[in-house]
């Protein structure tokens, strides 16, 4: 099979993964900064538990496939031995503060695209000018300045910063025994956190969200690294992800003749599509506006935060909290739980209206 025919079937196995992904969490709600928000203003962890369960699939079923020899997950970019640790604090604290602000994380204001929303498409387009403009633009001057810290990791005697690969070396014990005592202990933990709450266990809208879209990451990594083979130039190995995807996408728009599809490109436009077509189904389709102008404002600066804090973190709720989360890389556990504390900090700044306010109430808090 010819180049262009591997790259465009790629495309079309996101695209028809990305319907799934849309209409999926169109119609089950799933959204992770609203998960945050559940907790911080009502208590219920309902929602977030049905984004641990998709985490949890994702890990074993991606572990799964890479022990049976179908992907190598080293190939990714979240399991390099250049290690960022603080790109991946501080681009997650930046995302999760801007997705409160755009009324959602990169996948939630692409669903809500498709549902009407016009809120959103300013946040996705503030979204991928600044996402692409920190990868090779003006803000990208700024990246290269933090990812001074990145260290390195092969000095020290590892090839990648898989949580398993670390401790293996670390301890001296067989790498593959210590990967599946990591991934099921991470991932038996979430199940037990899920399945232990009666509320959640008796709603089937979240636990269908954490499960199919849990088995979508795996889903992506088989599409880029089985079905897009090549002997002379296979597809870069990827899974979904909604930052740098958005910015690719622009571009893509607005240079087609001299542009190629991939595989994020094509998730993105089958997000909005699935979204969409679940939208029009359900009769939810509503075109919604701006109330006055600080809504407008909020929305553009938590685009824009997203894009940044983004590209930072190597990905988002869905790019290192799922995707990531499934190769057991430390990066993306800090850039996960750095996006969980900015989303709760935005929260409070909007609840109590000042960022010393928020600091404050989240203190006494805890």
């Amino acid at each position: 099979m010819d180049e262009i025919s591997v790259r465009i079937l790629v495309a079309a196995a996101g695209f028809g993964a990305g319907i799934i992904f849309g209409a999926t969490a169109q119609r089950t709600n799933f959204c992770t900064m609203g998960s945050l928000s559940d907790i911080v203003y009502m208590g219920s962890y309902t929602r977030f538990r049905a984004w641990l369960l998709a985490i949890a699939i994702a890990i074993l079923t991606s572990q799964a496939m890479d022990a049976a020899g179908m992907v190598e997950l080293d190939g990714s970019i979240y399991l390099t031995a250049n290690f960022g640790w603080l790109t991946s604090i501080v681009g997650g604290l930046l995302f999760g503060f801007g997705m409160v602000l755009a009324g959602g994380c990169g996948n939630k204001v692409l669903v809500r695209v498709g549902g009407g929303n016009l809120k959103s498409v300013v946040a996705v387009l503030f979204l991928g000018i600044f996402a692409y403009m920190t990868l090779r633009g003006l803000i990208g001057l700024a990246r290269l300045e933090l990812e001074r810290s990145n260290v390195d990791l092969t000095q020290y005697g590892h090839e990648t910063q898989g949580i398993p690969d670390l401790l293996a070396n670390t301890l001296a014990v067989d790498a593959g025994t210590i990967r599946w005592v990591v991934a099921l202990v991470v991932a038996l933990g979430f199940l037990w956190f899920c399945f232990k709450d009666r509320d959640f266990r008796s709603s089937p809208r979240d636990i269908a969200a954490g499960v199919i879209i849990g088995l979508l990451i795996p889903t992506g990594w088989w599409i880029t690294g089985v079905l897009g083979y090549d002997d002379f130039e296979p597809t870069q190995l990827a899974s979904f992800t909604f930052v740098a995807p958005i910015g690719e996408s622009m571009q893509y728009l607005m240079t087609f003749t001299g542009a190629t599809i991939n595989f994020g490109i094509a998730t993105v436009g089958g997000v909005i599509v699935g979204s969409f077509l679940a939208s029009i189904l359900s009769r939810e389709f509503q075109v919604e506006s701006f109330t006055d102008a600080a809504d407008t404002m909020r929305h553009m600066l938590g685009g824009a935060m997203m894009g940044v804090g983004g590209v930072l973190a190597l990905g988002c709720t869905i790019g290192q909290g799922l995707t990531g989360l499934s190769t057991l890389a430390l990066g993306s556990f800090i850039a996960w739980l750095s996006i969980i504390a900015g989303g709760v900090l935005a929260l409070k700044y909007l609840e109590e209206g000042s960022m010393s306010g928020a600091v404050k109430a989240l203190i006494v808090r805890s």
